[in-house]
């Protein structure tokens, strides 16, 4: 029974969901002022305690009733003790408790028959000040006399009492708590969606929750699909263009070993053709799945830049090299070592040198390449990390390439869960800073 009835409240919405909890506390509420009304119905003393309060009444009421009306108040006061205060008021001014104490008070009258002629009546106090059991009787000029006693039997009723008025906002707010976090948890996961959102294959989220709820993850997972798609119809379409381009270049380089071609012609078409090959080559270096599809591996990134370095210098750029000589990562290793020969390459080419280093710091590792070259406009550095855009005022406009050399750097550090930042150096040059995660094992 109760799995059916979890199983119901999965299923509602979220209003349905705060009502049936407003009506649960409801119905808490009810039953446990039922409860309590019958227990004070029923409730009596114990001999002796109802013997003095039966006792204090009837000396109030005959002091009372003999004393002049001037000077009732001040009797009251004088009759009054530290268990039992009363209080002589006009003919308008009864207050009757909401939870009468019916058997007290029959079994009070029993004992002192008289008090039934002044019309006692007796009620349990909302909450314990002055007493915890009050009432009030009538003179015969209808004036009212109000008193507060303590009895010790009846502190499981003041208990009660205050339990009724707690327990319903006490039990509320567990259950708002229980709809929140029941409400959030699918929402979490939800949120946890969408920052994987067009970066690898789709990871439905479970349709859990609300049906409004349900129905926005029904929406994100379609809109997973759809995006991922769209993704891969790009990618393949961008490979596949690069890969029918190349074909006719090759053809014109083989039509340009022809003798009857003017040396000076061959050599600009050739230098065209390579040109138009290595922005091929950048395209699909781009669009290329991402590596995503490539398992990452333990490798020592200190000796890959190193590496790096020497073999840029033997081709007789100004690269150097310093800093770890052995720092173990866990990565991709094509796309990492595609991304630092191209921020070397940059620092070559752009900068006219590149001086790498490698070192700890706390948890990850950072890799710099410093340059002493023009360095990026403060307000195009942004701009650089974006495809396919070239900054004229830090490269001639004759460079081959489209733009995509910062690009692929920046992608190829975020799928490692790092970070790339740009900025120019003081006394002149461009700084490119990688941070990467350290391997956990």
């Amino acid at each position: 029974m109760l799995g059916k009835v979890v199983a119901l409240f999965r299923r509602m919405g979220l209003p349905e969901r705060l009502l049936a909890v407003l009506v649960l506390v409801v119905v808490v509420e009810f039953a446990a002022n039922c409860f309590l009304f019958d227990r004070v119905n029923s409730f009596e003393l114990r001999r002796d305690d109802a013997d003095r309060i039966a006792e204090n009444l009837v000396l109030a009421h005959r002091t009372l009733e003999h004393a002049e009306p001037d000077e009732r108040g001040a009797v009251a006061q004088v009759l009054s003790t530290d268990r039992f205060r009363l209080v002589w008021t006009g003919p308008d001014d009864r207050r009757r408790g909401s939870l009468g104490l019916s058997n007290l008070r029959a079994q009070v009258v029993g004992i002192e028959p008289e008090l039934a002629l002044a019309d006692l009546e007796l009620h349990l106090e909302e909450l314990p000040g002055k007493g915890n059991i009050g009432g009030s009787f009538r003179l015969s000029d209808r004036s009212v006399v109000r008193f507060h006693t303590h009895a010790s039997a009846a502190w499981k009723l003041t208990a009660g009492r205050i339990a009724s008025l707690v327990l319903p906002t006490l039990l509320l707010i567990a259950l708002a708590w229980l709809l929140v976090r029941a409400t959030l948890r699918p929402l979490r996961n939800l949120i946890g969606a969408t920052r994987h959102l067009g970066s690898g294959p789709p990871r439905p989220v479970p349709e859990r929750g609300p049906d409004e709820l349900r129905e926005l993850i029904r929406a994100l997972n379609a809109m997973q699909e759809r995006i991922h798609q769209s993704l891969v119809d790009r990618t393949q379409t961008m490979l596949a263009i690069g890969h029918d381009l190349k074909t006719p270049l090759s053809r014109m380089t083989l039509r340009l070993d022809d003798e009857s071609v003017d040396p000076e012609v061959r050599e600009g078409l050739s230098h065209d053709i390579e040109e138009m090959r290595m922005l091929l080559d950048s395209i699909q270096a781009y669009v290329d799945s991402d590596g995503r599809s490539i398992p990452a591996e333990l490798i020592d990134i200190a000796v890959m830049v190193e590496t790096l370095v020497d073999t840029s210098a033997d081709h007789g750029a100004d690269a150097t090299y310093s800093g770890a000589s052995s720092v173990t990562l866990r990565v991709r290793p094509v796309p990492i070592r595609r991304a630092l020969s191209n921020l070397i390459e940059n620092a070559v080419h752009y900068g006219g040198n590149a001086r790498v280093s490698v070192r700890r710091e706390g948890s990850g590792v950072e890799i710099v390449v410093d340059d002493d070259g023009p360095g990026i406009p403060e307000d195009r550095i942004a701009d650089a990390l974006q495809p396919f855009v070239r900054l004229d005022t830090a490269r001639a406009r004759d460079t081959a390439g489209m733009g995509l050399g910062l690009p692929i750097v920046a992608k190829a550090v975020r799928m490692e869960n790092g970070t790339l930042d740009l900025r120019n150096r003081p006394e002149g040059g461009l700084r490119a800073t990688i941070r990467l995660p350290l391997a956990s094992d």
